[in-house]
């Protein structure tokens, strides 16, 4: 098989590294790539949001499934595209993917179908928003509707932070379109947890589940980023949480979905927050998480062409996915001054001295590749991930191969995995 994956980040890398170890697959293309993906696909200098090229090249290559993997091509359409031009898909289609596309869409289906979340108010006027949080119970989340790099949520201690907050989506237009309508919801306390599914519109097949790390710095301080590392499994969702989970949020989620005449076949991210009123959902996304899934692959012992064929044919309930015992933990190496202003182009060393340990893969996020030698490219530069039997000793080995990998102003949270 000839396969194409849509991305060029730690996630699309994690992917590419998977779907390598897969025996149906002869040639791997990726759209466009990083420096680190280049060692095990092709790179196509065509960019992921660029959907009429891509469409184009998947023809005129007789690519066999095109795996999109980031949000905003799926939330352009780009699985529907490929579809019309009669072309295998792994992805949701658009108004599918409008589960993580427009959060408010996302809150009025669960409160439509009764799926346990926050309780939330939708603003489309900012003085209206305004006139909301001066009466409002703190701490409250203010989310922007739209897609915003996973930047968009922020939570505030008193009204003076909602107003920043609401000028700088609302006036500022601090994340564009996205932040035109926003969602203010009660804040819940409790572990936040991860659980992505696969899902074929009607079948599901949960996977291990994982814990991702926000925040910038250590403890869980500093402002929100794309994720500065992950860990997997959860030490706080046991099998019982896991089976409340599928009854009262997988399974309704994907029946919602369906009844609302928008099924949805790819990979469904819940972003859970286990409360002392049972699991309520956070967010959905409409694809793998970054960087859960450089925690979760490593562990799937299942050929992922498989599962990616089940899924297209409608066929999930057919096949049985198998996971490893084990644990991993991934920490972001990130440019310094993210999330950010940044710099790139700074060398990167140490790379093939942290692979040889065993148990551990580096994945490339922000990379470009030059003459042999790597370079920073990103804000997040590097997902450093380590397999072992256990998460401490997962923990242990994955600051062992940190150790050995520099660039200039590099930085990192030193606390991953002790949630």
């Amino acid at each position: 098989m000839k396969i194409l994956v849509v991305g060029g980040g730690g996630r699309e890398h994690a992917l590419v590294w998977k779907i390598s170890h897969s025996p149906k697959v002869k040639k791997i293309y990726c759209a466009p790539g990083n420096g680190g993906i280049s060692e095990l696909a092709e790179c196509v200098d065509i960019a992921a949001a660029n959907v009429t090229e891509l469409v184009e090249f998947a023809k005129n290559h007789s690519i066999d499934l095109t795996v999109v993997a980031p949000e905003d091509p799926l939330a352009m359409g780009m699985a529907d595209a490929m579809q019309k031009a009669g072309l295998r898909v792994f992805g949701p289609a658009k108004d599918a993917a409008a589960i993580e596309s427009s959060k408010v869409f996302a809150k009025n289906l669960m409160k439509k179908y009764g799926i346990p979340t926050a309780e939330y108010r939708v603003f489309e006027e900012y003085n209206e928003a305004v006139e909301y949080v001066k009466k409002a119970r703190y701490p409250i989340v203010i989310k922007a509707e739209g897609l915003a790099l996973g930047k968009g949520v922020i939570i505030v201690k008193n009204a003076d932070e909602a107003n920043q907050a609401l000028k700088a989506m609302m006036v500022d237009y601090a994340f564009g379109q996205a932040g035109q309508r926003v969602v203010v919801e009660e804040y819940l306390t409790g572990s936040e947890v991860t659980v992505m599914a696969f899902t074929d519109g009607k079948n599901f097949k949960p996977m291990v589940s994982a814990q991702d790390h926000k925040r910038v710095y250590d403890n869980d301080e500093g402002s929100n980023t794309g994720g500065m590392g992950a860990f997997s499994p959860s030490r706080v969702y046991t099998p019982g949480i896991a089976k409340q989970v599928e009854e009262i949020i997988i399974g309704p989620t994907i029946e919602a979905m369906a009844k609302e005449g928008r099924p949805f076949q790819g990979v469904l991210y819940f972003g859970l927050m286990l409360t002392e009123k049972g699991p309520k959902v956070l967010e959905y996304n409409a694809r793998f998480g970054d960087p859960e899934t450089q925690v979760v692959l490593p562990r799937l012992k299942t050929d992922i062409i498989d599962i990616f064929e089940a899924v297209t044919e409608k066929r999930l309930d057919q096949i049985d996915i198998q996971w490893e015992d084990n644990a991993a933990v991934c920490v972001v190496l990130a440019s310094g001054g993210y999330p950010g202003e940044y710099s790139k182009g700074y060398k990167i060393t140490g790379i093939e001295s942290a692979v040889d340990d065993s148990g551990v893969i580096v994945f490339h996020s922000g990379t470009r590749q030059e003459d042999g030698e790597f370079y920073t490219n990103g804000g997040r530069v590097l997902g450093v991930t380590a397999v072992a039997g256990d998460l401490d000793s997962a923990i242990h080995k994955v600051y062992q191969g940190v150790d050995k990998i520099h660039f200039q102003h590099m930085h990192y949270r030193r606390d991953i995995g002790r949630k």
